[in-house]
């Protein structure tokens, strides 16, 4: 399979797909990657690193479709390929576009894929790597419009169901998703669905939510909405306004180029995400369906809290929903003793009374793709 990676500056794409190749090496599979960004500086080595964007719009396009049309050269016969580039630019030319529909059909994807990330961790490595006033409200908008953009690039290819939004992902590493996505496409594509905030300060349902979500990621491609929780840092950042701070602290993962290990803690301003409160709320809104949408099913977690009362929040209810009218499967793992309501066992293919007797039905109805973490 052959896709084209896009996403802001700052997600650092690069190291990331260096770590899906491996991955596929170790699986016993080969990917080639090919990156524009470092193609362009090649063709202009006089350009200082980190500095191309400030070309003049002309010389920026017309190193762009040399890069490119290096790329289309080198990927012919390849038949795993990864190309990271951008879809969009927003930089000191303001906002303009960074592919050519003519190029992109005669590389013949397959798939395009959004990289996304948490928002302030963006911030953080653009911050580090560039000279520039980016706020976290400039990168909220810069990265709906990298979405906005890959998904009329996918639509211009004329192959339905070609669009992933994939997340870096804060606490788990979903470069075995974009492994899958290339090398392992006959696997089936799950949405996890299950509650967040309202009991994020419950430590045993958060351990029982990460296990249905670690179950579910050994045997599909899953598309977790807790990959971005910036829902998260807008709780914290109200709470330190309130006792006056100016300043959250952050846990996120490395910023080194190799990708690897440890948490890094980055300081974030308060008045900065209390400024992108609104657009946190529409794009978790807008990415969740959309990552519903790209997928073949839905299973949704429902715990049961203290009580007995059971922990479904108006966020699952409403990816049910959604998923139902748009004629996904949807599977419900229901824990609570209190039976389901008919708008639960109304719209869901089927309900289960724990994720054990989930997997095994699935498993039954030949679900699992049996060579999905070794090589055939």
């Amino acid at each position: 399979m052959r896709a084209i990676v896009t996403g802001q500056v700052g997600v650092e794409k690069k190291s990331y797909l260096q770590k899906v190749v491996r991955v596929a090496g170790e699986r016993g599979e080969n990917i080639d990657l090919f990156n524009v960004g470092d193609l362009m500086y090649s063709e202009a080595p006089e350009v200082t690193p980190g500095r191309i964007l400030d070309l003049p719009l002309s010389r920026l396009n017309s190193l762009r479709r040399a890069a490119f049309k290096d790329v289309i050269a080198h990927a012919a016969g390849k038949p795993n390929v990864l190309v990271n580039t951008h879809a969009t630019f927003r930089w000191r030319h303001g906002l303009f576009s960074a592919f050519d529909f003519d190029q992109v059909r005669k590389l013949e994807p397959d798939m395009a894929i959004c990289l996304v990330d948490n928002i302030e961790v963006v911030h953080h490595r653009l911050h580090k790597e560039h000279t520039t006033d980016a706020t976290l409200k400039d990168l909220m908008v810069w990265r709906e419009e990298e979405i906005m953009a890959t998904e009329l690039m996918a639509k211009g290819l004329d192959r339905p169901g070609n669009l992933f939004i994939v997340s870096r992902g804060r606490h788990a590493d979903t470069a075995e998703t974009v492994f899958r996505l290339i090398c392992r496409p006959e696997m089936r594509k799950v949405y996890p669905s299950f509650p967040m905030s309202h009991v994020v300060d419950m430590p045993d349902v958060l351990a029982e939510i990460d296990r249905f979500r670690e179950a579910l990621s050994k045997h599909f491609i899953t598309f977790d909405p807790g990959d971005v929780d910036e829902k998260l840092l807008l709780e914290s950042a109200l709470a330190a306004a309130h006792e006056g701070v100016d300043f959250v602290q952050i846990k996120a993962g490395s910023f080194s180029g190799s990708g690897g290990g440890g948490r890094e803690v980055i300081n974030v301003s308060v008045k900065q995400v209390l400024d992108i409160a609104g657009d946190i709320d529409g794009q978790i809104y807008a990415r969740d369906f959309k990552l519903i949408d790209q997928a073949d099913m839905i299973v949704s977690l429902v715990p049961e809290l203290a009580g007995g009362v059971p922990g479904l929040s108006s966020g699952v209810e409403r990816e049910l929903q959604h998923a139902h009218e748009h004629a996904k499967e949807v599977y419900v793992v229901w824990k609570p003793r209190k039976t389901p309501s008919p708008f639960i066992t109304e719209t869901a293919t089927r309900v289960f009374r724990s994720v054990d007797e989930a997997l095994a039905y699935f498993e039954e109805r030949g679900m699992f793709h049996q060579v999905s973490l070794f090589g055939h």
